[in-house]
């Protein structure tokens, strides 16, 4: 039923898989700019379209030669799509304007929101929201006579809220952020109306529930503020618990803004506050590394081994992010994220696998990374992910893996089986063709059933393992693996698999998943 919802899901699925990060937030933006300039010809908004699109234009033509400026310092390439999202962040948070102090203070938030990127980063990490950065620097400067604008907020508002959380949830979404920002928003909600009773009873005003609850939520920024700010993977701390915890703090902060001198600590304040908490679950010493070996292990598939200088912590399914600085870096930067192959016990060594071969023109990253020959030195800026099995080797587990997905996987299985508590796992490998099979024989000494879906047959196969050529649906793993619904499902790879196989692992008592979702 290729026109049911079910298909139409699927595909949206597998479109937001093959969509970069970057440019999934630029369309998200431009979508909501377009939908307030249309709002604003029909007076709909405060805004006029002649003041959207001149801030805006201000905004990018600054940010650009700011963002210009500090790369050619670093020596590195210009991301154009970095500097439009900030840019597209900052029109909906700034006052718009036609007049000489409000454009002037666009000017001053774009300078500032860029500059920080630069200047104030961690190893190649934003260690405070540019876009906030911005905002309360524009906020500050607004306080001269002769600079106007500063922060507004005027996203805001009724006609906007259905907008922004349509293109906040394809956000949220890929990202894997979903229920991070939910948190966020129930707490700002719950302390806003609070704030907003206490006062009312101050002062011996009332209002009705729902004009209360309508001004909260519907025109409030929270929603945007958590989507397109709050939710950047780049000032974001590690573990999940540590995002839940920050989002609880920016949430309390933004409900119930404290004034500090000629200033209120408003929603970008309460944002900064929670980046710093962030940077310092996250701050740690930089790892060196170096390449001990580079081989392929299937013809799209290789790994790399590397010893460790220093000390390096992790949990089996996490993943590192790896620097390779490299001259004429595209767009795409000079890190990537890498889920850890080898076991805690294996250290110093330290062994990571990528899809070398694929189907675009490699990126130079992937260029310069293959050039890397025995012995060049390397930069780990840290450890992170929630993609960790329970401690709890009792507990019956699936594991399901596509491709490159199975990294994770090897790392814990083979820490299970070194430290003797294997206990009761079914892995499912999908691959493309037999011979993309990867880390077969890690997979045999780990002992667990496997069944293979390929649609060529494997060849020799352990006893455990089994085999189907035809594509993997629910029907097929509740065929394959019996009492899903006794097992706690992990899921590693693209997000057309997760959602095909979604009506199935629900029967499971818990689903985690790894989307491989980049930013």
């Amino acid at each position: 039923m290729t026109g049911s919802p079910r298909a139409w899901y699927l595909r949206a699925m597998r479109l937001l898989g093959r969509a970069s990060m970057y440019r999934l937030t630029l369309l998200s933006l431009a979508a909501l700019v377009a939908v307030a300039l249309a709002a604003s010809a029909f007076d709909l908004l405060a805004a006029t379209p002649a003041s959207i699109a001149l801030t805006a234009a201000v905004l990018v033509i600054v940010g650009s030669g700011v963002d210009m400026l500090g790369h050619r310092m670093r020596g590195t390439a210009w991301r154009a799509e970095s500097t439009l999202i900030t840019a597209g962040i900052l029109l909906f948070v700034l006052r718009p304007g036609t007049d000489a102090a409000a454009l002037v203070g666009a000017a001053v938030g774009a300078a500032i929101a860029v500059a920080s990127k630069h200047l104030l980063s961690w190893r190649g990490r934003h260690i405070l929201n540019p876009a906030a950065a911005g905002a309360t620097g524009a906020t500050l400067v607004a306080l001269a006579p002769w600079i106007g604008g500063g922060s507004a907020w005027w996203v805001g508002s009724p006609v906007m809220f259905v907008p922004v959380l349509l293109a906040g949830v394809v956000v949220l979404w890929r990202t894997e952020r979903v229920r991070v920002v939910a948190l966020f928003f129930l707490v700002a909600v719950v302390v806003a109306v609070v704030r907003t009773i206490v006062q009312l009873n101050a002062s011996g005003a009332s209002m009705a529930l729902d004009d209360l609850l309508t001004a909260v939520i519907v025109q409030s920024p929270y929603l945007f503020l958590g989507a397109f700010m709050l939710s950047e993977p780049l000032t974001q701390p590690p573990r999940r618990w540590q995002q839940y915890v920050v989002a609880c703090i920016v949430g309390a902060l933004a409900g119930w803004p404290l004034s500090v001198g000629a200033i209120t600590l408003g929603q970008e304040r309460a944002l900064l506050i929670g980046n710093i908490v962030a940077f310092c679950f996250a701050a740690r010493s930089a790892v060196r590394l170096t390449l001990a070996d580079a081989k392929d292990l299937t013809p799209t598939v290789r790994e790399l081994s590397l010893t460790v200088a220093g000390d390096i912590r992790f949990v089996p399914g996490q993943y590192l992010e790896l620097e390779v600085p490299h001259r004429g870096a595209d767009a795409r930067g000079t890190r990537r994220e890498f889920s850890i192959v080898s076991a805690p016990e294996d250290l110093p060594e330290l062994r990571v696998a990528y899809r070398a071969v694929g189907t675009a023109p490699p990126s130079t990253y992937k260029a310069a990374l293959a050039r890397a020959v025995q012995g060049h030195k390397l930069r780990a800026t840290g450890v992170w992910g929630d993609f960790v099995l329970p401690r709890d080797a009792e507990q019956p587990l699936l594991l399901v893996a596509a491709g490159i997905g199975i990294t994770p996987f090897v790392s814990q299985l083979r820490h299970r089986r070194m430290a003797g508590r294997m206990g009761d796992i079914v892995v499912v490998y999908v691959a493309r063709t037999a011979d993309e099979l990867a880390y077969r024989d890690e997979l045999e000494r780990a002992g667990v059933p496997v069944h293979i879906v390929t649609p060529d047959h494997p060849g020799r196969m352990p006893a455990q393992w089994t085999w189907q050529s035809e594509r993997l649906t629910g029907t097929a793993l509740a065929d394959a693996v019996p009492g899903v619904d006794e097992r706690r499902a992990y899921v590693s790879g693209p997000p057309g698999l997760i959602a095909g196989l979604s009506p199935t692992l629900q029967r499971a008592r818990s689903v985690t998943t790894d989307a491989f979702a980049g930013y």
